[in-house]
């Protein structure tokens, strides 16, 4: 009973200890009614510089386009998985973004209806059948229409989880994540023309941790402890956080555009304009599911680095040894490249055989993902093996090999110039004399393992 005790408070501490901030901030109580939550792009917003002039728009519809229902486990939803409140919050995005004055017209007949009240209450009660009353102002007009629309919402583009279970304890994570995308488009009201459109995307991450504890602590006494949490980013606030930087876009595109303008002048126009520019194209090289996409500048590279090696031949024990190696690339392409290596090698084997070998080769190589900051790669070609060997301190004896190799790995963007790749490769000699034993019909081989470091060099 009392190691079940101890076990159960090692494994309680663990899972407070290692559980998320939002497990020691659960509800235990009734929470008051509060001010809506911000987004980050929310302080972006309203810390834009002023407009020279605000733009009056008018934003009539602001909908859900997608037709998706909420996705359940069990039975059927008519619950849209995207709130049907897209208008309003355009349209407190507009307000707050203090570049735009905002007019009604999502529900325009309620207003004329109560301006056609307002006049038909003044002529009825005022007492004189031709009052001096004056009329009401007339309704601003929009220079500027903003249409769109939330288009597209998948759910489940990325899931997983890890989970780990002994003696009756373990625990568990899964994640999944959902995509929301969102157009906005201004229209101008004297002729029709676009003037821009602009497109945001946003994930929702949705997390659950559960852990528990099942165990027999005495003869029919059962011990089961369960515990957990799911987190859910609201969609709302993930639609709130898209709208907003859409019309951030919206209005630096539109300095861009020289369709308006900040009343601080031009240097601060540009200053907006750049720094927009620079992180839209760090947006543009990113792909679906967080992938950084870099278009590589450099057509040659040098390489050097070190590698372990396991020699196989005729001897039946087989000991690692080391080496290095030097090497040339040029780029053929953006998938392939052309190298030229030099390797040594101090090859061991048997119970004191040891010789020492370089080797030449060229190889043609594939990078499998050549745009990402990690990437496969593949290689292989022809080469030649050479050992200079000193028989007694006197006699020189060389010899020269031809061989195949063929390899692969993993290669890491490390920065600008710098590559760091981990290799794997198998060497095939076309002799099998290179420790000077023949013996079956096989030809020596051998293995590197290692990596190497490239230095990149010379624009295409």
């Amino acid at each position: 009973m009392r190691n079940a005790l101890k076990n159960l408070a090692v494994f309680t501490a663990f899972l407070l200890l290692s559980a998320c901030g939002t497990y020691f901030s659960q509800p235990f109580s009734q929470q008051q009614a509060r001010t809506g939550e911000t987004t980050p792009h929310t302080n972006r917003l309203t810390q834009l510089p002023l407009p020279a002039e605000p733009v009056v728009v008018g934003v009539y519809n602001f909908k859900d386009q997608t037709g998706q229902y909420k996705a359940v486990e069990n039975g059927s939803t008519f619950s849209t998985a995207v709130s049907q409140g897209g208008t309003t919050m355009l349209i407190k995005a507009l307000e707050d973004s203090r570049w735009f004055t905002p007019i009604e017209r999502e529900n325009l007949s309620n207003l004329l209806n109560e301006r056609n009240i307002i006049r038909s209450t003044r002529s009825e009660y005022s007492g004189q059948p031709n009052n001096n009353q004056p009329n009401l102002p007339p309704l601003l007009y929009a220079g500027v229409l903003l249409e769109g629309g939330v288009v597209s919402y998948d759910s489940n583009i990325v899931t997983g989880g890890l989970g780990a279970r002994y003696f009756g304890a373990g625990g568990s994570s899964q994640y999944r994540e959902d995509r929301l995308t969102i157009y906005l488009r201004a229209v101008s009201t004297s002729n029709g023309k676009i003037l821009k459109t602009v497109y945001v995307s946003k994930t929702i991450l949705s997390q659950a941790i559960d852990a528990s504890l099942f165990r027999y602590v005495n003869f029919q006494r059962l011990l089961e402890v369960e515990t957990g949490i799911t987190k859910n980013e609201p969609v709302q606030l993930a639609m709130k956080d898209a709208i907003e930087k859409a019309v951030e876009s919206l209005i630096i595109e539109g300095i861009e555009e020289g369709l308006w303008a900040t009343a601080e002048g031009k240097d601060k126009d540009e200053y907006l304009v750049e720094h927009y520019n620079k992180e839209k194209v760090e947006d543009e090289s990113t792909l679906l599911y967080d992938r950084k996409q870099f278009n590589d500048p450099y057509k040659n590279s040098f390489s050097f680095g070190g590698h372990l090696s396991l020699f196989s031949g005729d001897y039946s024990k087989k000991t690692l040894s080391g080496g290095g190696a030097l090497g040339y690339y040029r780029d053929l392409s953006n998938y392939f490249s052309l190298g030229m290596l030099f390797n040594y090698n101090n090859f061991r084997g048997g119970e004191d055989w040891s010789r020492s070998f370089v080797d030449y080769s060229i190889n043609l190589q594939s990078d499998l993902l050549p745009f990402d900051n990690i990437t496969p790669f593949v290689y292989g070609g022809p080469g030649l093996i050479y050992e200079v060997e000193d028989l007694e301190g006197s006699e020189l004896r060389s010899s020269l090999y031809g061989k195949l190799q063929a390899g692969g790995g993993i290669k890491f963007r490390l920065s600008r110039h710098l590559d760091l790749a981990l290799f794997a490769e198998g060497n095939f000699a076309l002799t099998d004399a290179l420790e000077d034993i023949e013996n079956g019909k096989r030809d020596d081989f051998y293995y590197n393992f290692g990596l190497r470091l490239h230095y990149k060099f010379g624009l295409r």
